[in-house]
């Protein structure tokens, strides 16, 4: 008989909740045993399923997905986790993997690549969707270039990469779901860390200077 992957779901839109639930109930190779709406609930049973991967979501009422990974991982460290949300900031992201998450995933993605990445985390892989991936590896590729670097905040190095490539602050803004002048104050903390006095100076400190 096949072994199939168990996967639990906790997720608080009860719609997304049931979509997940039927794609991976009638895929080849997959089983899902249960649906938890809240964080809570997946702590309290948890304990009681076999279960081999969690898919759940950041923003659950009251108790995050992040905050459930920090409490369950420790207990079960076999447990893997696999973020599915529709948050993509440097923060989110970091305070998952931190918490335990071993993938991370952006709503939207084909379902077939969820799929994917079920059965990677379920063979010891760490699927991310690639936007998350190029934020994750241009962290530490960024980190390690200059000393001052290690001053700035996640949201502040997330801001780097638009501002790189010329983007102008309500685009930056746009892009992260924050206003222009909260652009424009991280910005000025930039320059002052990395003690330039301008967008190009910035981007030719931190990568050089191009072409």
């Amino acid at each position: 008989m096949e072994n199939l992957i168990k996967v639990g779901i906790i997720e608080d839109d009860k719609e997304l909740a049931s979509f997940l639930r039927d794609l991976i109930a009638t895929s080849k190779g997959f089983e899902c045993k249960h649906i938890f709406y809240t964080g809570e609930e997946a702590i309290e049973s948890i304990p009681d399923l076999d279960l081999d991967v969690v898919l759940t979501d950041v923003g659950l009422p009251r108790m995050s997905g992040i905050a459930c990974i920090a409490y369950l991982k420790p207990l079960y460290p076999d447990l893997n986790f696999l973020i599915c949300t529709s948050h993509s900031d440097a923060e989110t992201v970091f305070e998952a993997l931190k918490a335990g998450a071993t993938g991370y995933l952006t709503k939207g993605d084909d379902p077939d690549e969820m799929l994917e990445a079920i059965r990677q985390i379920h063979q010891g892989g760490s699927p991310m969707s690639h936007h998350i991936a190029r934020l994750v590896v241009n962290h530490f590729q960024v980190r390690k270039n200059l000393p001052e670097m290690e001053h700035l905040s996640d949201r502040e190095l997330e801001i780097l990469h638009p501002l790189s490539e010329g983007l102008r602050y309500k685009e930056i803004a746009d892009q992260l779901f924050i206003s222009p002048e909260t652009v424009r104050t991280h910005v000025r903390n930039i320059y002052q860390k990395l003690r330039v006095t301008s967008r190009m100076e910035a981007v030719n400190k931190i990568y050089g200077k191009r072409g």
